[in-house]
């Protein structure tokens, strides 16, 4: 529709053109006042399409209107010039074109009888057309209005189809990504499935696990061993984050869907993530640059707290000697960036990110770019990846921020 307002508007201009021309300076004699009527109705009818592209409520068959509207003003405008002597009376194909390119066929070939009837009523009924007292003949001007007539049609035809060709690349290429993102999704309700199974089932083992921690803990000829109770604790400290693993997915799982999303200080999710690491992974140093206001929130997500563990994870792996964690704004959104000094991505990896890949690490590795990928778009922002100068990589993921001041 937008398409056809535009090209309403240049054939107002041209016919009002063409009147003018025809009238002032070629001195045809033509009901000028008329015809200029018919382009004031096509004008205040662009208008009103116009307004229609901001309502919600789409007219039925809008578009075979659009084309009618046109048809029925440029039959007016020929029977006030000549009917099928006028050489712009090819000026039908353009719209029988235009009706095969955007209607159903039941429509396009109603927009082609609707054409013949007119075309026949001009055959028939018209006010003459004649030429004046002008210095080229009569035969001239006629060959030279064909001529204008074929090339505007040409013009019009190439310039209409080939951006409605544009917009269907468009569209076939979007719904291309929808469909693999559709395919993404399968893939993550497959792995969130297995996750929820898996999950339950460590709980059990994990709170036993805990109890002989404790029980260990107390037992008076392990507390004498200052190394040997300094590893227990370590150790409790990482079955409770096992636990606290399980309840996120276990909790992620049973979330109703429409239920109202919490939100957390963006700037406290940091801080627990370095807490987390610091106590977790203490051989690999973590630099944290926290640049955003204390009001600013995101989503409170266990999957967006995982999905950032596992971008730390895998940088520590391949950069022991440290990693980096920089938290800023850019544009209203949250950007955190996850950096290394390993070896970088490479240029498959960069090209297939946000899939599912198979790690070097092997099977059941490589997920965690694919996961943190899936989890930005959920809520609203993106991720990225990319080398940098001097080497390492960099993961950069682009987070909406909610309800500024809002309680947890």
């Amino acid at each position: 529709m937008r398409q056809l307002i535009q090209l309403r508007w240049v054939a107002c201009f041209g016919q009002l053109v063409a009147i003018l021309i025809a009238h002032e300076w070629l001195g045809v004699p033509l009901p000028v006042v008329a015809m200029l009527s018919v382009v004031g109705l096509l004008v205040i009818g662009n208008l009103l399409f116009t307004l229609t592209l901001d309502k919600t409520a789409i007219v039925p068959d809008a578009l075979f209107l659009a084309l009618l509207l046109d048809m029925s003003a440029l039959t007016a405008q020929l029977y006030l010039s000549g009917g099928v002597t006028n050489p712009f009376i090819s000026l039908y194909l353009l719209q029988i074109v235009l009706g095969a390119i955007l209607l159903r066929p039941s429509r396009a070939w109603l927009l082609v009888i609707v054409a013949a009837v007119a075309f026949i009523f001009l055959s028939i009924a018209h006010l003459p057309l004649t030429f004046g007292l002008v210095s080229p003949a009569a035969s001239d001007l006629a060959a030279l209005g064909q001529e204008v007539a074929f090339i505007m049609v040409a013009v019009l035809l190439v310039l209409f189809i080939t951006r409605i060709s544009r917009n269907l690349r468009a569209r076939d290429a979007y719904v291309a990504e929808l469909r693999q993102r559709a395919a993404e999704e399968d893939s993550i309700v497959r792995m969130g499935l297995f996750a929820s199974g898996a999950a339950h089932e460590l709980g059990t083992p994990l709170s036993s696990l805990s109890v002989l921690v404790a029980d260990w803990q107390r037992d008076p000829a392990l507390a004498g061993k200052p190394e040997l109770a300094e590893e227990l604790s370590d150790a409790r400290a990482a079955v409770e984050r096992c636990r606290d693993i399980v309840s996120d997915i276990l909790d992620t799982s049973g979330q109703t869907r429409g239920e109202p999303m919490g939100s957390v200080s963006a700037a406290e999710l940091v801080r627990v993530l370095e807490n987390d690491w610091s106590a977790l992974h203490e051989e690999v140093p973590l630099q944290v640059t926290v640049e955003i206001p204390g009001q600013a929130r995101v989503p409170d997500e266990p999957a967006l707290r995982q999905a950032l563990w596992s971008l730390l994870e895998n940088a520590g792996e391949v950069s022991p000697q440290g990693i980096a964690l920089r938290a800023h704004l850019h544009e209203e959104q949250l950007v955190l960036e996850v950096a290394d000094r390993g070896p970088g991505f490479s240029l498959e990896q960069l090209a297939a990110l946000g899939e599912i890949v198979r790690s070097r690490k092997g099977a059941g590795h490589g997920l965690g770019l694919f996961l943190a990928t899936s989890v930005a778009r959920r809520l609203g922002g993106g991720l990225e990846a990319f080398n940098r100068e001097g080497g390492g990589a960099c993961v950069r993921m682009h987070l909406p921020l909610i309800g500024q001041g809002e309680q947890r």
